[in-house]
């Protein structure tokens, strides 16, 4: 299967179990890959025939910025779900949200929530 990585989508947004969190809001980033085939666009070089990226990072983008719930797992799996509803040509989406400065005392590295969602096939 074919893959497209979108790397470093940033956004601010409000997501956050602490209440300074939902009220002042932090700088997420977001990593995704996007799982489909892609040969009939590598053949005609034509964009309809492959998934137009561009929706995808507004997407992640809108998610981040207006999304207000208390664990990023949440927006994690909204974000995963939303891009995978957006296109019959996916098959499979991973996403890696980070909170890019995390407010944990005395910790200066990130905190990600990796997800993947596979189209379910109907027999």
């Amino acid at each position: 299967m074919d893959c497209i990585h979108l790397k470093e989508i940033r956004a601010y947004g409000y997501t956050g179990f602490l209440p300074e969190e939902q009220v002042l809001g932090q700088w997420f980033e977001v990593n995704t890959s996007l799982y489909l085939d892609i040969s009939t666009a590598a053949s005609t070089d034509d964009i309809k025939d492959t998934l137009d990226y561009r929706s995808v990072i507004d997407l992640i983008k809108h998610l981040i910025k207006t999304s207000k719930f208390a664990l990023v797992e949440k927006l994690a799996v909204t974000i995963a779900d939303s891009i995978l509803q957006q296109s019959d040509r996916l098959t499979k989406v991973e996403v890696t949200l980070t909170k890019v400065a995390a407010p944990i005392p005395d910790f200066g590295g990130k905190i990600s929530i990796e997800v993947t969602r596979s189209r379910s096939v109907s027999n």
